[in-house]
């Protein structure tokens, strides 16, 4: 590789990896606070917390790294321009065009890349993260469940307290339950218990105890009985719905799936990768700026273009979906029109004119 190729790749990678960094710093954040609320509203196990953060991660790299692409490459060609190394390039006839090879090392790797996380890593953390909830709110130890501590199920249906648990989590000794349902309270204690599962259903199978009903008002209403065994469904935990939902699907089963929803999932998961090389080929022109221009003004344009680019994105997909634009159109309208606009400006960024005076000397002629 020349000093030059290799002194032009060195400063893309580094700006758009910091660009990265600080985006993923950002962003991680946001799907945090999500992953919590998820708990908090009893969607996913607490003990899942740190898989589904970074599955869910995975899932949001390619709307963040085409934006982190597009960043780099404005701070480095930026500061090109600010240092004056691009003048000097530029008078020893190394146009902006030349750096279309030093680009491409960076830009096509990090496009592959893209790719596949929305082709197939994204796909996967979804459906890997639905799995591990479902199978963890069939489970009391995943759910939360400890010995000796007081633990409310799953979407808020009621208190548990175990005082002895078995390595895996299924036999239960010292039993405390209480649920309420509207104006009725509910307090169950037993002497041991047995998770079982039936279907999607969960039950507590408790042997030797007692069972207290009566209502949460201030009245005497209230029953009580002794049992050799007794059984208790637990609360459903609040999940999204996964049948027939095409996120969950992978991309060769979205390939066969002519449904309106599965072919707006599929234009969404084919846009980002071509959206960050139309975002990519717009940095270079958008980074040219004379020596005392404000040094941050072309980044905010550059980031409404993403802003933009990314929400008709996100509302073509639900027009697609709701047959509101034709499924053969697909997000092409959007993303071909960008990736001609980027290509355009790139080639014609750097082009000197003829003055109008010589151009009408030549006319004249």
């Amino acid at each position: 590789m020349p000093k030059l190729d290799s002194y032009l790749f060195r400063e893309f990678a580094q700006s758009t990896f910091a660009a990265f960094v600080v985006l993923m710093i950002v962003s991680l954040g946001g799907v945090f606070a999500d992953v919590l609320g998820d708990i908090a509203r009893g969607r996913v196990p607490a003990g899942l917390m740190l898989s589904q953060l970074g599955l869910q991660v995975l899932n949001y790299l390619p709307l963040i790294l085409p934006l982190g692409l597009m960043l780099g490459l404005l701070l480095a060609v930026g500061r090109l321009y600010r240092d004056s190394e691009m003048p000097v390039l530029v008078a020893t006839g190394v146009g902006p065009r030349r750096l279309l090879r030093p680009l491409m090392l960076l830009v096509l790797p990090v496009v592959g890349f893209i790719g596949a996380c929305s082709l197939w890593l994204g796909p996967w953390a979804n459906d890997y993260s639905q799995r591990m909830v479902a199978e963890g709110n069939r489970n009391l130890l995943l759910a939360g469940l400890e010995a000796g501590r007081f633990v409310e199920l799953p979407g808020g249906g009621g208190v548990v307290y175990v005082g002895a648990m078995s390595g895996e989590g299924s036999a239960l000794g010292r039993v405390f339950v209480y649920r309420q349902d509207e104006e009725r309270m509910d307090v169950t204690t037993a002497r041991s218990g047995l998770l079982t599962v039936d279907g999607a259903e969960r039950y507590l199978d408790l042997g030797e105890g007692f069972r207290v009903e009566g209502p949460l008002a201030d009245t005497l209403d209230y029953r009580m009985m002794r049992y050799r065994r007794n059984e208790l469904r637990l609360p459903d935990a609040e999940t999204r719905p996964a049948d027939g939902n095409p996120e969950f699907d992978s991309t060769l089963a979205l390939l066969g799936d002519s449904r309106p929803e599965a072919r707006a999932q599929l234009h969404y998961r084919i846009a980002p990768p071509l959206l960050a090389l139309a975002f990519a080929l717009l940095a270079v022109p958008l980074a040219r700026s004379p020596p005392r221009q404000a040094r941050y003004g072309r980044i905010a344009l550059g980031f409404l273009a993403y802003v933009v680019g990314m929400n008709f994105m996100l509302l073509g997909t639900k027009w697609l979906a709701d047959g509101v634009i034709p499924l053969g159109l697909g997000l092409w309208w959007l993303v071909l029109p960008l990736l001609a606009v980027g290509t355009w400006l790139y080639l014609r960024d750097g082009h000197v004119g003829v003055p109008r005076r010589r151009r009408s000397a030549e006319v004249a002629r």
